[in-house]
């Protein structure tokens, strides 16, 4: 894929990854917009990256996508790219008490948020020369990660939904990429800093994950696995009852029953 003279839309992109694509598509030439539930960072952001357009939007909700498509159509008509982003993780304990409104939030953002974005800009995107669709899962969409058992089921969900859609735009002039991110510290992880057998050491930074993104789309790679995944996912294939049992070692103690 050509990554200049773009309109790329990204959601959730005032920190992590977000925040690293819109500044390095900036730097190639294209034209980017941002989306954010919060005002305030949407704002810091802009000082940060003066030519990026912000946009206050949340993709949890319906109302806000219909209105989103209906801004950004009517104001960059170019757009030919959605970069599907924003994301939550939360360590959800099951067997604690939980608001049952807001326990599958993850679910709403994570996963019902892309599928809803991608409805919804579909019939806009095939009337580009060229388009794409990057949906960005995570390393725990190829296997369950005790602590976070929702943020799983979402992630594993959009990988899913990602796969299917691919194959139903193979005929069109739409690109459906995925990047499987590793961990970042972004501050999707840092509420984990307490969590036992959590280490940071092991992360990525994310400018070297969206490096190893760009490169993968330059290169028409539909599913990039930047870092330790290239590996990793083959033993998450062939030996998923070791790794299982790896992951369930960080957040142990939190996850024991009470009784």
């Amino acid at each position: 894929m050509e990554l200049h003279h773009n309109t790329i839309l990204i959601t959730g992109g005032t920190s992590g990854f977000g925040y690293e694509f819109a500044s390095r598509l900036i730097a190639l030439g294209n034209t980017v917009i941002i989306t954010g539930r919060n005002a305030q960072r949407l704002a810091e952001t802009k000082q940060k990256l003066p030519q990026v357009h912000t946009i206050q939007s949340d993709v949890s909700k319906t109302d806000d996508i219909i209105e989103l498509y209906a801004q950004v159509t009517c104001d960059f008509p170019s757009l030919n790219m959605i970069i599907n982003n924003a994301g939550e993780m939360r360590k959800i304990i099951v067997h604690e008490e939980n608001e049952l409104t807001d326990m599958t939030r993850e679910i709403d953002i994570n996963l019902t948020g892309p599928i809803r974005m991608v409805q919804q800009f579909l019939p806009h995107l095939k009337k580009q020369a060229n388009a794409a669709i990057l949906n960005v899962t995570s390393g725990i969409a190829l296997m369950p990660f005790p602590l976070t058992p929702v943020y799983g089921a979402s992630k594993s969900g959009l990988r899913s939904f990602t796969q299917s859609l691919r194959v139903q735009l193979k005929h069109t002039n739409i690109k459906v990429f995925e990047l499987v991110a590793p961990g970042s510290p972004t501050p999707l992880n840092d509420k984990f800093q307490d969590v036992d057998g959590f280490n940071p050491k092991n992360f990525i930074p994310a400018e070297k994950i969206i490096e190893e993104a760009l490169n993968g789309l330059k290169k028409d790679k539909y599913e990039i696995y930047p870092g330790p995944l290239k590996i990793v996912r083959y033993v998450i294939r062939w030996l998923p009852g070791l790794v299982l049992n790896f992951a369930s070692r960080i957040g142990a103690k939190a996850m024991e029953g009470k009784n």
